[in-house]
């Protein structure tokens, strides 16, 4: 009677099964299997945003098991064995049924579990024994496949289409920060974006992302990213403020993601109240060292580097060619780090920062955003997504990179 609107092929499936248990075994060898709970991960890796849990046995066919949603995950993961379950005490007696029973030490992503539900699992299988999955699944999830990757490239035009080619007609100073969104929304819906991005800190929350015109753009933030945003209202500090208007001599930041079939790219783009060569030297300048920065990083983005290694000479830089006051944001605004893996989720694993050591592999897809806070005025920068290839990171949201001039 009905039909799935899309299912992931069964060999690509297969891959991410095999990519996980692989990483178990790293990361958690006295691990017998993977539980998931968190939906993004469910649908990686049976293709359903199934509302239960998900058991990855090391050996042995995975087991969906559901609150909701047979009739649903029949039609969406066709080759995953789906069951029902009432209460967490019914998982183990299910999988011995399915033949691939629970191990004495499972792993759990425990980042897809409140406390209230990890204290909940616990009492309820207290004959088993918990380890975290969760840096598993994460690196897994870092490696984009061939058909990941055909995805997230369309997503990328579509996202430059829309921030460099659309936008600019249709926006101009004197417009509110909410009237931007609202346009930049119009737009993004018309080329596809399907309407929601996620975040997988825990807590974090993104709608369209920030719309920060002039001093909004070091506006103090919460948001764990460089660039300020007033946003809407204090319980909503996201998008743009009606009482804020993009004014002549000022910049504006619209740092957007877009989503096509689960998929995120990221991408800022900056634009300048004026006419073209209206821009100030100083502000020319700490843009063009954002550009700089995203080249070398793109450029250094190969199999075998550090993430960790790229922040570091980064940062350095900034510091030689002084802009570390404003690199990254301004005081308590400014973050450790110069980008994030992406994916599934907007902010993937790794962030490039100092900690991460895992060498990068090819395939890995991550959002660079090397921004320069200017006081009393706001900030300049960019931000876009990279595809790592042999030779490094290739832009998969377009190849331009400058202030966009706009007269009223």
């Amino acid at each position: 009677m009905f039909e799935a609107l899309a299912t992931i092929p069964a060999e690509e499936l297969s891959l991410r099964h095999a990519r996980c248990r692989a990483l178990l075994a790293e990361f958690a060898p006295e691990a017998g299997g993977l539980l998931v709970f968190a939906r993004p991960a469910i649908y990686y890796l049976c293709g359903t945003l199934g509302m239960g849990c998900l058991w990855l046995p090391r050996e042995g066919e995975p087991l969906l098991m559901l609150r909701k949603g047979e009739g649903r995950a029949a039609l969406e993961a066709p080759t995953t064995r789906v069951v029902s379950y009432r209460s967490y005490k019914d998982l183990p007696g299910l999988a011995v049924e399915a033949g691939v029973p629970f191990s004495e030490t499972i792993a759990v992503d425990m980042g897809g579990l409140t406390w209230q539900l990890g204290d909940m699992l616990r009492s309820r299988l207290s004959a088993h024994r918990f380890v975290s999955g969760d840096q598993a699944l994460a690196v897994a999830q870092s490696l984009k496949s061939e058909w990941e990757l055909s995805i997230l490239r369309s997503c990328g035009e579509r996202h430059h289409l829309a921030l460099y080619d659309v936008l600019p007609q249709l926006i101009r100073p004197g417009m509110s920060e909410r009237e931007i969104a609202h346009t930049a929304w119009a737009v993004f819906f018309e080329l596809g974006h399907q309407g929601i991005l996620r975040m997988s800190a825990n807590g974090e929350e993104c709608f369209l992302g920030h719309v920060s015109a002039g001093d909004s753009g070091i506006y103090p933030s919460s948001f764990n990213g460089p660039l300020g945003v007033r946003g809407e209202h204090p319980a909503v500090p996201l998008m743009g403020y009606a009482g804020k208007l993009w004014k002549q001599g000022e910049p504006l930041g619209l740092d957007i993601g877009f989503q096509l079939e689960g998929y995120h790219t990221d991408k800022t783009q900056l634009y300048w109240g004026g006419a073209s060569g209206s821009v100030p030297a100083e502000v020319q300048a700490a843009h063009d060292f954002c550009v700089d920065v995203q080249a070398w990083a793109a450029e250094n983005l190969k199999p075998g580097a550090l993430v960790s290694d790229i922040w570091a000479h980064c940062l350095s830089w900034a510091e030689k060619a002084g802009f570390a006051e404003g690199f990254m944001g301004l005081g308590a605004n400014k973050v450790p780090f110069l980008g994030h893996g992406i994916g599934l989720a907007i902010d993937g694993w790794p962030a490039i920062a100092k900690g991460f050591d895992r060498p990068v592999e090819k395939g890995m897809v991550f959002a660079l955003e090397p921004k320069q806070a200017i006081a009393g005025l706001g900030m300049v920068g960019v931000e876009n997504t990279f595809e790592v290839t042999e030779n490094g990171a290739v832009c998969i949201t377009g190849h331009n990179y400058e202030l966009l001039c706009i007269e009223a």
